[in-house]
């Protein structure tokens, strides 16, 4: 038999395609275009395990099958390379990031590049690289310079806005802007001082400077996002994240939150994770509604979706973090206010809302005026409220709310029903909706007639107003970090001001340590002479935050169309022609965080004109996990012993469960002195192996003297113990394997466990077709001689099958229609090269190398790659005779083939005569003959 050795012709075709520049791609206008993008990675020092690559083998598959369609394909790749790992190694080391960080890509590049994907890595871009980051510089000065305006519904220079204050002040700007805007007139416009003029142009600004509530995190010397903190603690290390105001530069990506919203019934992506977006953005329609605070001239402005329940407020609930907390405070509840506050802004914010079991909260000792009874009501502080969600103020109407009956429940508050058919109940937020009852005028009123009728009073008497509200919040965009984008920005008389183009990129400086400075700077604080120096040689401070890491990868979708242009960051023609991305394939992670930065960057670069498509991303398929299977032993509580996993039933004894390196383990079976080796605290422990015998209980049917391990499928991790390097997958059994076997273990939006143990499978379907160019003694063979119809219709078939599999990413079933083929055709005997030049273009996108090797030895001289797809014929599909399974009362007994139109009658005769059939009706006379006509007969007695 031929032998396939994967190692040399894998080798040979990386290194050829890599020399030949096979995979160039050029804005070749005269092609119909394909965009496809995997979300970019982060190269962490661990590298890639098996899960990684499965979204990269889909989007090649689909980038190869594409340009086999006549698509001029463009699928790149490159590193969202700034990132807080690198720089908490700079810090505990003093390597600086960037080395760390390069050494961290070629990693991942080698381990790319020997699964063969078709990448042109003249397009790859880094995001810590000064020629990228210029432009993300760039992008962010043009924020700077833009507005919102939401009549026109788009951004607009900063330049329209101030022609439009010099003529006519802000009265009739509809605009995206700060809260505390106040109105001024043309005349006031132009008394106003240069710094005055900044300061308010500042609040329009698409980025702008605020104190803000932000999750720091002093271990990390650093501003979280509220992803990335879980439980109080940071994501990454576990450290204990803490909410403080600091001034930070913000991103009003809220201008765009009715944009984002009503985009996504435009765009191809699963409703679950439009659904997550749509959460996100969380928008809702109702009204505020003012309660003048008792004894003061504070008005408190609650935003409520049902002000037809406001007759049962009974009391008001403020943001442990809202900014009238010390106003509002009353000398007596002083100390108590301070200690909850203290307390509960730690929490992030996620968290508090999250929380059901407990209930907590301190009164202020103020009161409100209720605008619709006339009566007073308690003002309470309760970090269920949120102080950047709505206006961080709660009317508190427990008989409706879930939350507020808790907390009523809690500290004995009243609780008036408002919904007829609450009265009696114990809990009345069982019923949201009905008759309003208790509620003056809207007495009798269904829900929704009462909201329209509670807001009409309300504007009427001047203390209400209609509003849509979003949950969606500008986002953070400075970070207390040195490996990260610098912001184009210094600082006069307090004022920013933008760097100069020409002077772009501004590059991160060289400084001493990594880490915040002793009075709690950021890093960028610790560099020498690192200063603006204007025409005239005066100095003046740098912004010494620096960019989240969500900056870099909000446009690199837009770089990658042009990447080497040194003029713009990405031409007109380049993006015109490859316009939105295709295909994009990521995990359901990035839903509220890259995925909606990115369209919001993109929407705001096609307002100002730079591209002509206003998403980036058409069609979003998000992969599932590879999961890992785990191997748990069991050690005794106590005692220095290790139970087999079938005795556990009927130990005494009390056990943990502990992870063990997989590698150590064949088939549940733990290697036990490999064990001692890796674990040599373990060294002179005893081993209790399977046919032991414990007390009154004996393992069943087991192999006496093997220990057996647990077993458990979990995300793949290194403390976990069991992850699959593919590097050691691709060494034994080839790239061509693992992709085909990645694609082969199910849908790949679908989650799935990996197990090494099945690969053995596509490791002999490669070595089948091999075998199908080869003569029993490993000579390649290919007849020319015409196919048999036979062998045309399994082609044919297996090119419709992978087609439309490609075209839905149903890759899973293209490898077993691949396996089905290959067999059928191994059983003919076929070696016809009219079928297999054929049969390998279009496996070629699933398995390249092999592909690639077998294509040129039938003499072809251009790549595979060059090829076209070859279409299927329908004439070939139609078959000339049926084999039908037949059946005597339900149960099969034989097959017999029949002319593929063949009458029912005909078929009905021919059963009943053949001697098979005869000798199952034992000379009983048949009832019935029932033909399915394609499928089965089946004989009734």
């Amino acid at each position: 038999m031929a032998e396939y050795q994967h190692k040399a012709i894998e080798s040979k075709w990386q290194a050829r395609w890599a020399e030949q520049k096979v995979y160039k791609v050029t804005n070749d206008t005269t092609k119909p275009k394909f965009y496809v993008l995997d979300m970019f990675p982060y190269p962490s020092g661990a590298g890639l395990h098996v899960g990684h690559p499965l979204g990269y083998i889909a989007s090649d598959i689909v980038s190869r099958f594409k340009k086999l369609k006549g698509y001029n394909v463009l699928h790149p790749m490159g590193f969202d390379s700034f990132g807080l790992p690198a720089e908490q190694y700079a810090i505990e080391t003093g390597q600086h990031p960037a080395i760390t960080t390069e050494k961290n890509i070629a990693t991942f590049k080698k381990q790319l590049s020997i699964l063969g994907f078709d990448y042109d890595w003249d397009r790859e871009v880094k995001t810590s690289d000064p020629s990228y980051y210029k432009w993300t510089q760039w992008i962010f000065q043009q924020l700077f310079n833009a507005w919102y305006d939401y009549t026109a519904d788009k951004a607009r220079p900063i330049a329209e806005l101030i022609d439009i204050f010099e003529k006519d002040g802000n009265r009739h700007v509809n605009a995206a802007c700060n809260e505390n805007i106040k109105i001024f007139t043309a005349q006031e416009w132009k008394n106003k001082s240069e710094q005055e003029k900044a300061k308010i142009l500042l609040g329009y600004r698409l980025t702008y400077l605020d104190e803000v509530m932000v999750n720091w995190c002093e271990a990390l010397g650093t501003v979280l996002a509220n992803d990335e903190v879980k439980d109080g603690v940071s994501e990454r290390g576990g450290y204990p994240v803490e909410r403080k105001k600091m001034r930070q530069w913000m991103m009003r990506i809220t201008a765009y939150a009715e944009r984002l919203l009503r985009n996504l019934d435009k765009l191809d992506w699963s409703e679950a994770m439009k659904e997550m977006q749509r959460n996100w953005i969380g928008k809702s329609f109702g009204c505020e509604i003012d309660f003048k605070v008792v004894n003061s001239d504070i008005t408190l402005t609650v935003f409520t979706t049902r002000p037809d329940t406001v007759f049962g407020v009974t009391y008001v609930v403020i943001a442990p973090e809202h900014e009238l907390v010390p106003r509002l405070t009353s000398k007596l509840q002083k100390k108590n206010v301070e200690q909850y506050v203290q307390r509960a802004i730690n929490r992030s914010e996620r968290e508090r809302q999250a929380e059901v079991k407990t209930t907590t909260g301190v009164f202020t000792g103020s009161y409100v005026i209720n605008p619709f009874t006339g009566e007073k009501v308690p003002i309470w502080i309760a970090d269920y409220v949120l102080a950047g969600y709505g206006t961080g103020v709660v009317m508190a109407v427990p008989s409706s709310d879930d939350r507020d009956y808790r907390f009523a429940k809690a500290f004995d508050l009243p609780i008036i029903p408002v919904i007829a058919g609450t009265e009696n109940l114990e809990n009345p937020t069982e019923i949201k909706h009905g008759k309003l009852i208790n509620s003056g005028f809207l007495n009798g009123l269904d829900t929704q007639e009462a909201i329209q009728k509670a807001i009409e009073y309300a504007e009427e008497r001047g203390f209400g107003r209609r509003k849509i509200n979003y949950r969606m919040r500008d986002a953070v965009f400075s970070r207390q970090r040195y490996w990260g984008e610098p912001v184009p920005i210094y600082y006069k008389n307090g004022i920013p001001h933008l760097v100069p183009f020409e002077k772009l990129p501004l590059e991160l400086p060289q400084i001493d340590q990594y880490k915040p400075t002793p009075t709690g700077e950021p890093p960028l604080a610790r560099a020498k002479n690192w200063k603006y120096r204007d025409e005239d040689g005066n100095e003046y401070d740098y912004e010494h935050t620096t960019m989240p890491g969500w900056a870099g990868s909000s446009w690199y979708f837009l770089r990658y169309m042009d990447p080497q242009n040194d003029q713009t960051f990405c031409s007109k023609e380049a993006s015109n022609y490859w316009n939105t991305v295709d295909l994009y394939i990521g995990g359901t992670e990035h839903a509220t965080g890259h995925l909606l930065y990115s369209r919001f960057w993109n929407m705001f670069l096609y307002d100002m004109g730079y591209i002509n498509h206003e998403e980036p991303f058409q069609k979003l398929v998000n992969q599932g996990m590879i999961q890992g299977r785990s191997s748990l032993i069991y050690k005794d509580k106590y005692e220095n012993k290790f139970i087999s996993y079938h005795l556990l039933d009927g130990y005494y004894g009390e056990t943990v469960e502990l992870h063990v390196d997989i590698s150590l383990v064949r088939g549940d079976e733990l290697d036990i002195e490999a064990f001692k080796k890796w674990r040599p605290e373990y060294k002179d422990a005893e081993f209790i192996t399977e046919g032991a015998k414990l007390g009154r209980h004996e393992s069943g049917e087991v192999i006496r003297g093997k220990f057996i391990c647990g077993s458990v499928i979990e995300k793949m991790s290194k403390s976990k113990y069991n992850v699959v390097n593919p590097d050691d997958i691709v060494e034994k059994y080839g790239a061509d394997t693992l992709r085909l076997y990645e694609m082969f273990l199910g849908p790949i939006e679908v989650s799935k466990p990996w197990n090494t143990d099945g690969i053995e499978g596509v490791y002999k379907f490669l070595r089948k077709l091999w075998n199908l160019f080869h003569d029993e003694k490993g000579n390649f063979f290919v007849s020319d001689e015409a196919p048999t119809k036979e062998e045309l219709r399994i082609l044919h078939k297996t090119i419709k099958k992978t087609e439309e599999d490609i075209e839905k990413l149903n890759l899973n079933t293209s490898v077993s229609s691949f396996m089905i083929c290959v067999n059928e055709l191994t059983a003919l005997k076929c070696n016809k090269r009219a079928i297999l030049q054929d049969l390998l273009i279009i496996i070629s996108p699933f398995a390249p190398h092999i592909t690639e090797e077998l294509w040129h030895l039938l003499g072809n001289q251009t790549s595979i790659t060059k090829a076209v797809f070859p279409t299927y014929n329908s004439e070939y599909l139609i078959e000339d005779t049926i084999e039908y399974p037949v059946s005597v009362n339900g149960k099969m007994r034989t097959k017999i083939t029949f002319d593929a139109n063949a009458s029912v009658e005909t078929i009905q005769q021919v059963v009943l005569s053949d001697e098979v059939v005869k000798k199952w009706l034992n000379n009983q006379p048949a009832k019935k003959v029932i033909v399915v006509p394609g499928k089965i007969v089946n004989v009734v007695v």
